[in-house]
């Protein structure tokens, strides 16, 4: 961060400053543990925490001002709404930042993929600073924008929605140069009516340029490619056609093998590599990220081999783990929509290359009324696939296993557990070397820990 002094800060958030109008700032941070010397602690009131309590703990640390909702014995400014007043303070953090150099301002959206676009952009953009895991709302966003400073040449925000005029909001908190929209799915179904109304909140993303700013749009996605009609520059992406393409892709072992066709004057050919990533919907990703980069300056030639190249950077993110025992791991757990299971059910098949697949598959969370038919939707999507053995863990993600029974996987083809242990249970009876196992599952459901545990070398 750059540095800037309490009045600075009290004057960005409309609060009233109780300490030295000229105490340094040099980072913030809501985590007490996290503080370092001249942070300002950022005091939540959650559901469970109270952030205050822990402002002795902060400032024996060194935090040097905290934001606070309620007075303490400690340099401090007061707010009504620590939350809003975090917003605010990024707001004309930016603010100064692009007034004092040059930045970049880069937004992702998508039901699925903007976490590993935004890996992607991390590890090809120089100078860069994006969020590590999936920062993504109006907490998480805003402290990532914290983080840049002077010498930030791009800043790489994630911007997920789970309700219309949520990308609003964090665009006026960090208007864009660049808005990528990747995909249009039902991850969140909860809090919409419809997936139309999904892909209006997406599409904020798009109105939350600035002038002259460029939207990155998946052509492939038929509610994402109308987007273009709201920006005042487009680019498309997408697989045999836009203005960036993937041609003549393929497959090793599901990594997926293409070359990227720039249409225009004069056009741009770049030559086929294969990506490091597991999953041939990183296709699409990976095309979006190239096409930032395209945008923004870099080489073309460099900028592809390094988009190719990177590799996952966020946990529980299609990371592939080919363990001592012969048995190949596929922590796919952070989260889950019907169309992100889909994927790695097929990207499991093309890793196993023949060998047996083991699907451990656990709830989708955030589905509404949806949750039963979608759940049901995979279990027959695990039989039609041809999935050797499927584990269903968790009450909410039963009605998979009931619909793969009913579609016909019979014997032990699929089980039902109630718990991570059971699965780990049965996981340990049955693997041998040559399985492939993918785990996956929404990051609530806690399946995540049982890919811990698979990667650690259990079973």
């Amino acid at each position: 961060m750059r540095p800037v002094t309490a009045q600075w800060i009290a004057n960005a958030v409309g609060g009233t400053l109780a300490a030295d109008v000229d105490t340094p700032v040099s980072g913030v941070e809501k985590d007490s543990r996290a503080i370092e010397p001249g942070f300002l602690y950022v005091a939540f009131v959650g559901e469970r925490v109270d952030g205050h309590d822990y402002v002795p703990q902060a400032v024996a640390a060194g935090a040097s001002l905290c934001l606070v909702s309620e007075p303490v014995d400690a340099p401090h400014v007061l707010v009504a709404d620590v939350q809003a007043a975090l917003g605010s303070l990024a707001r004309a953090y930016l603010a100064l930042l692009r007034a004092e150099g040059g930045i970049t301002v880069i937004g992702i959206t998508g039901s699925n993929g903007k976490t590993t676009t935004k890996d992607l952009l991390a590890q090809a953009l120089p100078d860069v600073v994006a969020p590590v895991g999936s920062f993504n709302n109006e907490i998480g966003m805003p402290l990532t924008v914290l983080r840049a400073d002077l010498s930030t040449r791009f800043l790489v925000l994630e911007m997920g929605a789970s309700g219309l005029g949520h990308i609003d909001y964090l665009t006026s908190i960090a208007p864009l140069d660049v808005a990528v929209a990747l995909t249009v799915g039902t991850a969140h179904m909860g809090e919409y009516a419809s997936p139309d109304d999904v892909a209006v909140a997406k599409s904020e993303i798009v109105t939350g340029l600035v002038p002259g700013g460029v939207a990155v749009l998946n052509a492939d996605d038929a509610r994402v490619a109308p987007m273009a009609a709201l920006a005042e520059r487009a680019v498309m992406f997408g697989i045999g056609h836009g203005d960036l393409a993937a041609r003549d892709v393929t497959s090793d072992r599901g990594r997926a093998s293409f070359e990227v066709v720039r249409a225009g004057e004069p056009p741009l050919e770049l030559p086929r590599r294969t990506l490091a990533l597991v999953g041939e919907h990183h296709v699409t990703n990976a095309l979006a990220a190239l096409a930032v980069c395209l945008e923004v300056g870099l080489d073309p030639a460099t900028a592809w081999e390094r988009v190719a190249a990177a590799g996952p950077v966020s946990a529980h993110r299609m990371a592939l783990t080919e363990r001592a025992d012969g048995v190949t791991i596929i922590d796919d757990a952070y989260n889950a929509s019907i169309e992100s299971v889909r994927a790695a059910l097929r990207a499991l098949k093309l890793v196993a290359d023949g060998g047996r697949t083991v699907a451990v598959l656990g709830e989708i969370r955030e589905l509404g009324d949806a949750s039963v038919t979608i759940h049901e939707q995979i279990g027959t999507d695990v039989v039609r696939l041809r999935i050797d053995r499927t584990i269903i863990v968790g009450a909410g993600a039963r009605p998979a296993f009931v619909a793969a029974v009913r579609e016909g996987s019979w014997g032990d083809e699929a089980a039902y557990v109630d718990t991570i242990g059971e699965a780990r249970a049965l996981l340990e009876e049955t693997l041998r070397p040559g399985d492939t196992v993918l785990v996956k599952a929404s990051h609530g459901s806690g399946l995540w820990e049982l890919a811990d545990q698979l990667v650690g070398g259990v079973g």
